[in-house]
This record gives structure tokens, sequence and C-alpha cells, in this order.
């Protein structure tokens, strides 16, 4: 760095300095970073098939709301916007995501422009961005991680460049860019408060000075408030998403103990190096003083979602402003050319093969005999229109009139948005689910007639029929483990409680 910004307040326009120049931008090799990525990105959108939450987010996007028990509005409204675009078309419906995930590679380089960094530590940081495992699988999938990483990259990039050229234009878009985030997760939440604390602590204290900081805050207050209104005349379940979510880490992922490992690997391990040096030279280098504050608003994010038992990739959105920063560090460094290629190089090709093996690669036939067979993201992508199939073919061989007034209900809303999306082209009415958001979309009418339950507990079924046996069985035909493999198909008869009074005590968010 050659320039030192202090905390102290800015002096009079009259006594204001030259702004610090900022190196040139590299666009030509980040471009081709990024348009490798977004090219890598458009040629896999299209295979295999939804992800759940995909589904999930198709069908909330029929019920337009001001929120719902998982998220904000903006990914139902997005994935409903894309599919009118081009109904059934998976590379249109991830377009926005590929988008978004091309742009961050840009936006990871630029802030290690705004730091000082030169065309290598510019190229550095783009490349970290480009070959992450865990930005490579969200920029696959349109869902809430994929925007929260763009975002968060994006408030960082804000950040840094009003440090420089102290422009509050730079804090009004900040608030722009933060309402959009809030509607897409309201983690983005933790990071913004921490940003403030950490300023206020760390400096530039000027900046809590502006009214163009307080002017963005009223705009992501005033955006967001509509969907905390939900919240609350709900009973705020977003609360109860947050305990499931704690309940379900800690049998899944260990919980607290494996929270920093797993975000690491995450990160890219090789890529952890960078990283961590981004976030000392934050902490200790004095020409990166007047950025301090980044440092310590990513360590607060940090610990608030391990005491919070929050997953892992909540973070991932600190990995680009840390790739920057120790890329930056790196550049002034005798050993930077050593680092390049003895490890650096070496850390590119293992992280790109990584995010490479998180794509749909692999014919669809073979992903249950590969290392893919165990990845969430893929295997939760396979077999939805065969469940709608063997749901269909369950629900036609019933007897005519029983087939008229027969419902469907599935255990996971994630099963409820295959029916909804392939169930109309197999002759299937519509899908329940009592799980999650699905639940709240309605309850199966009063007066219908028997059930085809996808999955569930047949104990539980049988509390509240008076007649359960199974029908079918959920099979994905290529052998992939996952959730919904193995299932059962119940046909239930004979209801004891009318659905109206039955369905509020099913609800349930695990």
């Amino acid at each position: 760095m050659s320039q030192t910004i202090d905390n102290a307040a800015p002096p009079s326009a009259a006594e204001q300095p030259d702004r610090p120049e900022a190196p040139p931008i590299a666009w030509r090799p980040v471009a081709v970073v990024a348009g490798v990525l977004t090219l890598a990105l458009l040629l896999t959108s299209g295979r295999y098939g939804y992800f759940g939450d995909e589904l999930y987010f198709l069908s909330a996007g029929k019920h337009p709301d001001w929120g719902y028990i998982d998220q904000p509005p903006l990914l139902p409204l997005l994935a409903h916007a894309m599919d009118a675009l081009a109904p059934g078309n998976l590379v249109v419906l991830r377009l926005p995501a590929t988008l978004l995930t091309g742009t961050g590679v840009v936006l990871c380089a630029l802030i290690a422009r705004e730091l000082g960094g030169q065309r290598r530590a510019q190229l550095l940081s783009a490349g970290a961005f480009a070959v992450s495992p865990i930005v490579v699988v969200f920029g696959h999938l349109l869902i809430t991680p994929t925007l929260d990483v763009f975002f968060w990259t994006l408030i960082s990039w804000l950040l840094v460049r009003w440090i420089r050229l102290r422009d509050d234009r730079l804090l009004l878009w900040l608030g722009v860019v933060a309402a959009a985030a809030l509607q897409d997760k309201y983690l983005v939440g933790v990071f913004l408060l921490a940003l403030v604390g950490a300023v206020a602590v760390a400096g530039p204290r000027s900046l809590l000075a502006r009214p163009a900081l307080w002017a963005a805050a009223a705009i992501a207050v005033l955006v967001t408030a509509p969907s905390l209104v939900w919240q609350a005349q709900h009973g705020w379940p977003q609360a109860e998403m947050t305990d499931a979510i704690a309940a379900e880490d800690d049998s899944l992922f260990g919980g607290r103990v494996l929270f920093l490992p797993l975000a690491l690997i995450l990160s890219g391990f090789p890529l952890v190096l960078l990283m961590c040096a981004g976030l000392w030279r934050l902490l200790r280098m004095e020409a990166l003083r007047a950025y301090r504050f980044l440092g310590w608003a990513a360590v607060a994010v940090t610990a608030f979602f391990l005491l919070t038992d929050g997953r892992a990739y909540y973070v991932a959105g600190l990995f680009p402003m840390l790739w920057a920063v120790g890329a930056v560090s790196l550049q002034h460094r005798p050993a930077a050319r050593g680092w390049r290629w003895g490890f650096g190089i070496p850390a590119f090709v293992i992280c790109a093969a990584v995010a490479v093996a998180g794509l749909p690669v692999y014919p669809v036939s073979a992903v249950g005999r590969t290392p893919q067979g165990a990845n969430f993201s893929i295997t939760e992508t396979i077999g939805w229109p065969q469940l709608a199939a063997t749901v269909a073919k369950a629900y036609h061989a019933l007897p005519a009139d029983q087939e008229h007034n027969a419902v469907i209900v599935t255990d996971t809303f994630w099963a409820a948005g295959a029916l909804d999306r392939y169930g109309p082209g197999d002759g299937l009415p519509q899908a329940y689910s009592p799980q999650r958001g699905a639940w709240y979309f309605g309850a199966p009418p009063d007066g219908s007639g028997a059930v085809l339950y996808v999955g569930g507990d047949e104990a539980k079924l049988r509390e509240e029929f008076g007649s359960v046996r199974q029908v079918a069985t959920i099979d994905d035909g290529v052998d992939v483990n996952n959730a919904d493999q193995g299932k059962a198909v119940w046909l239930c008869e004979g209801l004891h409680t009318p659905w109206s009074k039955l369905w509020p005590g099913l609800r349930t968010v695990a």
C-alpha cells in the first residue's frame, strides 16, 4: 500500500488532499477469468435437474407474499419471473446466479485494486474467487447463498472504495445494495451491524457522521419493513427456522465443533492460507489501518455464527474480501514469486479440480458410483421426475371415484415443489406439505377422500387414519442415495380429524 488513510475526520473541502490514485484495472486477464467461470456455469446449468430449494422457490413464487418462513421474498419472485420467461428451462432459471457469480470475480479483483493491488494481485483475487469450491457450487444453483456471496462482496467493494474516495454517493448505493441483500436473506444484517460496530471501535469514525450513511440505513430499513411486519404477524417463524437449523447441523455436521474447519474447507483448502493472510494483514498492517474495521467485522461475524450454531457457509460472503487483502499483501513481499510457482499455481489447480467436481460433469447414471454421490448439491438435483411419475402411477391406479376425491401430501417441502413442477404433466392434483414454507400455501380441503402420502412416519400416519398401506416406493432409477430415494408412498384412508383442524398441528420446520 502506498497510501495510508487515518481515522481522523476528513479536512474541509479547501484542505482536502488529492484522492489517492488506484492502480490500473487489469480488465483483460480478470475478464478472461470471469468469462471462463461464467461459461463453465452456463455449460452445466441445464444438466441433471432442479435442486430442492429451487423447486420450493418456484412454488413459493406462485404464492407471492411479503415474506416466508425461511427467507424474504426476493428468491421466490426472481425464480418465478425467470420461469415465466422460459418455463421449465434450467439454464434461464439459473442465469441470474451464473451472471452474478461471474460478476463476483470482477468485484473481488476490484477490491484488490482499491486496496492498491497491482495487476498480479487483481488476477490472484479474481482467480481465488473463480476456483473456490463453495463459490462454484453456489454459482451453479439459484439459491439464497449464491446471492449472499455476491451482495456481501459488493458491499465490501463499496466500502473500500469509499475509504479511498470519500464519495458519499457510494454510501447511498450501499443502502440500495443492503436493501436488496436483506430481501434475499436476513444474514447480511449480521454483517452490516458488525461493520458499524467495527467502525465505531477501529475507525474511520468519520464514516458514522456521514448523513449519506444514515440515509442508506433508512433505505435498507424501509425496504425491509414489510417482510419484518410479515414475520411479526406470523409469530417470527424465522426464529424457529434458526433453532431448527442449529439442531439439524448439530446432528449432521457436528455443530460448533466443526464450524470453523468446514468453513475453511468450503473456501478451498489451499486458499485458506490466502484468506488467513488477508485477515492477519487487515488486523496488523499499518498500511491497512483505514480498513482494519473489515477484519474486525469478519471476526465478529464468524464468532456470531459460531456461537449461534449457524451453518459454515454463512460466512462465505467474507471470503472474497479476505482473498483480495491477502493477494495485495503478497504483491510486495520478496517471497511472492516463490509463492506463485511453489504453492500458488498448484493451489489453484487443486481448487479448480475440486470446484469442477462440484459441478454436474458425470453422466447422471454414473453419479452414484463417483465421489459426486456424496455431494449434497448434486444428489438432490436427481430423481424429481421419477418421484412424480411414481406418485402419478399410484394415483391413477386408484378406483375412478376414489381418484377424483384423493389428495396428495408430502413429508417435505422439496417433494411438494417437485410435484408442483412435474405433477400437472402427469395428471396430478395440487400437492400439499406441512413442512416449512409449504405449510403456509394451504391445507387439503375438508371432505377430501383418500390420501397419497409421500414419505412420513407410518406409526404417526396410523394415528390420524383408519387405514394405511404402502402402495409404491420412490426410486430414482440411477441408484443415487438422496433424501427421497427409497421413501414409501402410502395410501391413507379414514381420516379421523378434518384437515382444517388437523393441519395446524402438523406444521413443522424440521
